[in-house]
């Protein structure tokens, strides 16, 4: 896969919608690109106030909090091409794509290989290039999505096609999350301290209003409990929690997930 950076003059920049999502938007101070348009108003605001047209929509899941804005900015911006999953079920979709296809921008330099990521649902896909990985709900900082579709089989395997990506990968997921994930993440390995250090300079963000995203693959791999199933740490205290010796990587996984559900 292609770890080309950025081309000079693309700025990475997340809009934020609802409560607690960011929808992501490259642009060149003249054509712009969303990830997970939700809500349209933030990306319309946004791209008047820096006067930028938009120019395609990238979706990785169905859930209406990534999808909802996609009629309307695309009634402002006729023809703009909406890509995502594959399955005819998300509306305004004009181009489906899988597992190996490259997703080209032309208009901002860009290139993008599709991933399929299922787990959190079962239609879910991740966009890599440039040293960016949009992972939707996927793959949070110090988290992952719950598994409202897929198996924790399912989950544990997208999680490790992304953990293959370059340590230096910046990951964008779609939440502000991070805060309440460190607090059960420090339940799991309390002894981690790469941990404890990420969570005080996640606190100083968010206490100057700042994004905790994007982090870095490296990182998450540092101090995410499910990227970790493999550690001998986060065996030991899954094992605790569910009072039963966990056989392998999937089982531990398992646990942590269910004991996240009910943290």
């Amino acid at each position: 896969m292609t770890t080309d950076v950025l081309p000079s003059g693309i700025s990475l920049v997340p809009i934020e919608a609802f409560t607690d999502n960011y929808i992501w938007c490259l642009h060149n101070t003249h054509d712009a690109i969303v990830v997970d348009p939700g809500d349209a108003e933030p990306v319309l605001a946004f791209l008047k106030k820096h006067q930028l047209a938009l120019k395609a929509i990238l979706i990785t899941h169905h859930h209406h909090d990534h999808t909802g804005g996609i009629a309307k900015l695309v009634s402002a911006n006729p023809g703009m091409p909406v890509i995502g999953p594959r399955g005819n079920h998300i509306r305004g979709i004009t181009k489906s794509v899988s597992q190996g296809d490259t997703v080209q921008l032309p208009v901002l330099s860009l290139n993008f290989q599709v991933m399929e990521v299922p787990g959190h649902t079962l239609d879910h896909i991740a966009f890599f290039g440039h040293g960016i990985v949009f992972c939707g709900d996927t793959l949070f900082s110090a988290g992952c999505g719950r598994l409202f579709e897929g198996s924790p089989e399912q989950m544990l395997h997208s999680l490790n096609k992304l953990k293959r990506l370059p340590d230096d990968t910046l990951v964008c997921c779609a939440h502000e999350y991070t805060l309440a994930n460190i607090s059960f993440a420090q339940a799991v390995e309390k002894e981690n301290q790469a941990l404890n250090n990420y969570q005080h300079w996640a606190k100083q963000q968010r206490e100057a209003n700042l994004p905790t995203l994007p982090s870095t693959l490296k990182e998450q791999k540092n101090i995410n409990p499910f990227l970790r199933a493999h550690e001998l740490s986060v065996k030991t205290a899954a094992e605790a929690y569910c009072e039963k010796t966990l056989r392998d990587d999937v089982a531990v996984f398992t646990a942590v997930r269910r004991w996240k559900d009910e943290f």
